[in-house]
């Protein structure tokens, strides 16, 4: 290696003992390689402090092995392990991520997005859609590459595949669980309704209290913070509180059980409470919180999965992902069947 050069592959093969096309297989990832001698060929490139050069792998593949993100940049727990499942299941496949941060969507402010990620050479876009706002602005959105969309597929354009997490469900089993559990009068306080999540949320409340006949408790709208939680819980124990409440997420419901708890009411022997999201720290709630598990990890790799299928000439299709009841100690048999 001649001095003041890089590293190269060759560099790399050189020192490990391996042709070219084993190194390039390495980097890839191939199963076909023998352990041993990936090990061999990490330690070499370890040695010599060898990096990829992107621009002529990007030469040779006809692309640029980096992925576009269009998030709107919320830092509430959705949007956001959103974003780390899909740069997680990305890495996994060997791309990296180009963020892009809406604010407020338009037509004019996507397509200056759309420009601003083809002119990094993207082989693929993800959106992220958790607004009303951001969905619709896509009906104009026309790019030259794929598209998959994490939103509710009855909103996506046509043109574009999408992932989703079955909100309807995540209310649905919600509500399952505290009317098996005996309550009658289950309340929900719902997220901002310009939200997609909170607005399939609230359907599948309804949806299932309809089913069960379950008696009608007026909705309640908040936002996505404890704080908001916290004031509608203090109204709900002036009013009179119902024997279950349904949060739209974790964070509503620990407002709540704030409030009840100020009230000198006890959850759940008078009220139990069920969230959304199941974000690190609910198992600590205290109770610990009963809510409705999102499974991110797999949205991200099937949001990757799907992409990259499309970028290698296959067919798009739309994939929803189930949720999961996660059953801890903020709920139980209502009072008056306790005994």
């Amino acid at each position: 290696m001649a001095a003041g050069r890089p590293p190269g592959m060759n560099d790399v093969a050189k020192l490990a003992g391996v042709s070219h096309q084993t190194v390039s297989r390495v980097l890839n990832g191939h199963d076909s390689v023998r352990p041993e001698t990936r090990e061999r060929v990490q330690a070499a490139i370890d040695q010599l402090g060898y990096r990829r050069n992107s621009a002529a792998r990007a030469l040779v593949t006809r692309r640029s092995g980096t992925i576009g993100v269009i998030t709107t940049g919320r830092s509430l727990f959705g949007p956001q392990r959103a974003v780390v499942a899909i740069e997680e299941a990305a890495r996994e496949a060997g791309y990296f991520i180009s963020m892009a941060t809406v604010k407020r969507a338009s037509s004019r402010v996507m397509k200056e997005l759309l420009d601003h990620l083809l002119g990094q050479g993207v082989d693929g876009i993800v959106v992220i859609a958790p607004e009303t706002e951001v969905v619709e602005a896509l009906h104009s959105f026309v790019a030259p590459v794929p598209v998959v969309v994490f939103a509710d597929a009855d909103l996506v354009p046509d043109s574009m595949q999408s992932v989703s997490l079955d909100q309807v469900q995540a209310g649905r089993i919600a509500v399952r669980h505290l009317a098996e559990l005996g309550h009658q009068d289950i309340a929900h306080v719902s997220g901002p309704l310009n939200w997609t999540d909170a607005r399939g949320r609230l359907e599948g409340w309804k949806l299932e209290c309809t089913k069960r006949g379950l008696n009608p408790v007026p909705l309640v709208q908040a936002d996505w913070s404890p704080e908001r939680g916290y004031e509608v819980g203090v109204h709900l124990a002036r009013a009179g509180v119902p024997s279950a409440v349904f949060a739209a997420n974790d964070m509503i419901a620990l407002g709540l059980i704030r409030a009840f708890t100020e009230a000198g009411l006890r959850v759940p022997q008078d009220v139990s409470v069920v969230g959304v999201d199941d974000q690190p720290g609910a198992s600590n709630f205290i109770p610990p919180l009963t809510t409705v598990h999102h499974k991110f990890a797999e949205m991200g790799r099937m949001v990757i999965e799907s992409l990259l299928a499309v970028i290698d000439g296959g067919e798009a299709r739309n994939s929803v992902i189930e949720p999961e009841l996660v059953v801890r100690s903020s709920t139980a048999v209502p009072r008056a069947l306790a005994g």
